[in-house]
């Protein structure tokens, strides 16, 4: 018999519940026969049924800007040393320099590196940072992940642009055979992976406009993801769709945001609810929403740290058959397009069309006649993760 495997998949700042690092990578590798699975981020409420081979430990409980982001990597030492995983799925780029010291420490250790954001160029163009550091952070971080990808197993990337962002990404065009000894870098998206069997209804045709129209707005809040735009296009919509309602959910990552975004839904009285903000939400929760909803905003403001990357919450709302209102984005409207989705909108435009315009044209369509197209679905991507582990045993 071949002895059990070990998998440690780590992050500071990610939940525990993060739908890539647990949902989807954890859960998939949970799946092998043999296998151990230890998934460690930042303290969060876990999903039910967690299968009883995957193990959970938090690494951080504070702020990301709080001393507990230190002690998150004393702990990941530790955790290192007690769990002596052969296979270390690193997705945070500050876990990097430990990883990269265990592996050296002992023969027959193995780690790939997940590349989920193209990190420096979100240093340099997301303000998020001082300005007279960004430079000088950006430039590590690149010199850090092009030093540690030499050293890793595999590189993933979560979106197809970086592999012509980042010098040390070459994409292959083949899927990884089994039996490969060299693992090339992979692209592995962030398709949607459900939560049950339940399929989602199809076709959608959206209610009359003397009734109620529920409207969401998942994922992170920020003003570069359009929560503003989510909210203006409500309000503007509500003139001629009165019961329009836009439930935003979400955990919110900037502190001078928050409580102006609070004051905003106050005003805003029925047309906007707040789910989350200074709290993360179980991402169960997220998809119930996304579930009951009539219609799916992405708002998203021009920016070069997004124009290329496909959202994932783009894959979730055609996973659920939800139709949708996005930018004119190049690579993101032939998706929705191809599914009879929804249509492209410009979110920026100083004067919207007509309520009565922007009423008729939602309800003019039926969408996803063919139902959810597969490309949405986490089951592609899983076969590589599959193909992944063959290669490294």
């Amino acid at each position: 018999m071949p002895r059990p495997v070990t998998i440690l998949l780590a992050s500071v700042l990610k939940p525990l519940d993060d739908t890539r690092m647990l949902g989807k990578f954890g859960r998939t590798l949970a799946g092998r026969p043999g296998t151990q699975v230890h998934v460690a981020g930042r303290l969060a409420p876990l999903p039910p049924s967690l299968p009883g081979n995957l193990h959970t430990h938090t690494l951080l409980q504070g702020s990301r800007l709080s001393w507990e982001r230190l002690r998150a990597q004393v702990r990941y030492w530790q955790l290192l040393q007690r769990t002596s995983p052969d296979v270390v799925f690193v997705h945070a780029p500050e876990l990097l320099p430990l990883t990269v010291l265990w592996q050296a420490a002992g023969p027959g250790r193995h780690f790939v590196y997940d590349v989920r954001e193209n990190y420096a160029l979100n240093i340099r163009t997301q303000a998020v940072y001082p300005a007279w550091a960004r430079s000088l952070l950006a430039a590590l971080v690149r010199r850090l992940e092009t030093l540690a990808a030499r050293r890793a197993r595999a590189v993933l990337l979560a979106e197809r642009s970086y592999a012509d962002e980042l010098p040390f990404a070459q994409l292959s065009n083949n899927p990884l055979p089994p039996g490969t000894r060299h693992s090339p870098t992979l692209l592995i998206e962030n398709k949607y992976q459900p939560y049950d069997e339940q399929p989602a209804p199809f076709p959608r045709r959206l209610p009359p406009v003397t009734e109620p129209l529920r409207i969401v707005y998942t994922g992170t809040i920020s003003e570069l993801n359009g929560v503003w735009e989510a909210i203006r296009f409500v309000q503007h919509l509500r003139q001629a769709w009165p019961l329009a309602h836009l439930t935003i959910i979400g955990a919110c990552q900037q502190p001078g945001l928050l409580p102006r975004l609070q004051a905003a839904v106050a005003a805003a009285g029925a047309a906007v609810t707040l789910v989350g903000g200074a709290a993360l939400v179980p991402h169960a929760q997220v998809a119930a929403e996304i579930r009951r909803s009539h219609l799916g905003l992405l708002p998203y403001r021009p920016h070069p740290s997004t124009a290329r990357c496909i959202p994932t919450k783009l894959f979730e709302y055609l996973a659920h058959a939800l139709p949708l209102v996005l930018p004119p984005n190049p690579l993101w409207l032939p998706l929705a397009e191809e599914a009879a989705a929804g249509f492209g909108f410009d979110f920026q435009q100083p004067e919207y069309p007509p309520a009565e315009t922007l009423a008729h044209r939602l309800r003019s369509p039926v969408y996803y006649p063919a139902g959810p197209p597969d490309g949405a679905f986490w089951q592609s991507e899983a076969e590589k993760l599959h193909w992944l582990m063959d290669s490294i045993r």
